[in-house]
């Protein structure tokens, strides 16, 4: 297995995932948490890693480019910005 990229967070790492998945490549999600030192390693290495088989990284890389490029740059909610009420 070789590393795809280093998610910020759990539910990063399982939206890539399921992105994957929907395109037939199979991911593994590895968490950098111990609960033996409390999450230490996670505040050195970062939440963790997504990992998929050798022959799946050149097509998986370019999966991740498109997801990303597809992602809103600014999400409500995210840096003090109000969700619109609307908007529900």
């Amino acid at each position: 297995m070789k590393t795809l990229f280093q998610p910020e967070n759990e539910a990063e790492a399982y939206a890539v995932r399921a992105m994957l998945a929907e395109q037939g490549i199979g991911a593994v999600i590895h968490s950098f948490h111990d609960s033996a030192f409390d999450g230490l390693f996670q505040s050195q290495y970062g939440w963790g890693a997504v990992k998929v088989a050798e022959g799946d990284l050149q097509k998986a890389t370019e999966l991740l480019a498109e997801w990303r490029d597809a992602a809103p740059e600014i999400v409500p909610g995210d840096s003090g910005e109000q969700a619109d009420p609307d908007d529900r």
